[in-house]
Formats: structure tokens, C-alpha cells, sequence
């Protein structure tokens, strides 16, 4: 298992485009996604779940990848998130 902390930056936060591409990216991984933030824990792979959570600009989220590719996995969803979504 790996997990690590990241700052959701961008300024919409995790809502709409964004979670729809998070759940994408970690949706292309064999491991199992967990997130964490805002007092809740969701399903990294389910839109509605991570949508759900609420995460706005300056949320803290922890990231957590149980599987086979969860390095790359872990990595990939931290750049995402580092690059602001694209924005």
C-alpha cells in the first residue's frame, strides 16, 4: 500500500471536469483507490463518491493505492493533481 498527502490547488477544487479526469487516471490503474479529505473517505475510481466529497481550492487529500501498479498509480494521480488538472 502507498499513500501520500497532496493541496488540491486549482480553483474550482475537485468538482466536475477535475474529478471526472482524477477518476479517469485512476480508473487506467489495476490498484485499488482510496481518498481522503474533508472528513470523508471515497472510492477514487466512483465520479459521484469523489464529486461527493466536496474538496474546494487548498483541501488537503490523502491518496491511498492497494495493488500491483500502485507506484505508478500513486505518481501519476500526483501529477495530475500538481499540474492543476490542465487549468
Amino acid at each position: 500500500m502507498t499513500e501520500i498527502e497532496v493541496i488540491i490547488t486549482n480553483t474550482t477544487g475537485l468538482h466536475a471536469r477535475p474529478a471526472a479526469q482524477f477518476v479517469q487516471k485512476a480508473a487506467s490503474f489495476k490498484s485499488k483507490i482510496k481518498i481522503a479529505g474533508n472528513n470523508k473517505v471515497a472510492d477514487g475510481k466512483s465520479i459521484l463518491a469523489v464529486m461527493g466529497m466536496g474538496l474546494t481550492q487548498n483541501a488537503k487529500l490523502i491518496i491511498t493505492a492497494d495493488g500491483e501498479d500502485e507506484e505508478e498509480c500513486i505518481s501519476a494521480l500526483k501529477e495530475l493533481i500538481e499540474s492543476n488538472f490542465g487549468e
